[in-house]
């Protein structure tokens, strides 16, 4: 008996043995499976954060893009009204100057003394004052010649 039973004892064993050998490769296969399931899942989430990121690269492209144009058009108004004011600027001037010389002679005309113009101390060959001081005519620009017609 202790023969036998330590036979049947030792093939139940190597039947557990055989089971418990065909138990763990079913877990090695389904590890492996489960392990190259996870690898797959975690390329494609790898892929898709690629993509996006990509995807996200071009918007950000078409918006730079748009801002150096919309930059570029602000630059070129910009230099367009800086120009526009130096020229109203130079205009200004000019009708500032002549609106000085129009209200002398107006002052003048209302009255004609040269004393009372501080002009006592110009020399006799001047004539009667104001009309004879000035050799140079008023100019105004061609382009707004038509405008202030008025003046003269």
């Amino acid at each position: 008996m202790d023969s036998s039973s330590g036979i049947s004892s030792n093939s139940s064993g190597q039947q557990n043995s055989g089971s418990e050998g065909h138990l763990m490769d079913q877990r090695k296969r389904k590890r492996m499976i489960s392990n190259r399931e996870s690898a797959r899942r975690s390329r494609l989430r790898k892929q898709n954060h690629l993509d996006g990121l990509m995807a996200q690269v071009a918007e950000l492209r078409k918006e730079s893009q748009q801002i150096i144009a919309g930059l570029n058009a602000t630059t070129q108004n910009y230099m367009s009204v800086e120009a526009d004011n130096a020229i109203l600027r130079a205009q200004m001037a000019e009708l500032s100057h002549r609106l000085q010389s129009l209200d002398e002679i107006v002052s003048f005309v209302a009255n004609p003394e040269p004393l009372a113009h501080g002009m006592a101390d110009y020399p006799a060959g001047l004539g009667n004052g104001y009309w004879n001081c000035s050799s140079q005519p008023i100019m105004m620009a061609a382009s707004t010649s038509a405008d202030y017609e008025f003046l003269f």
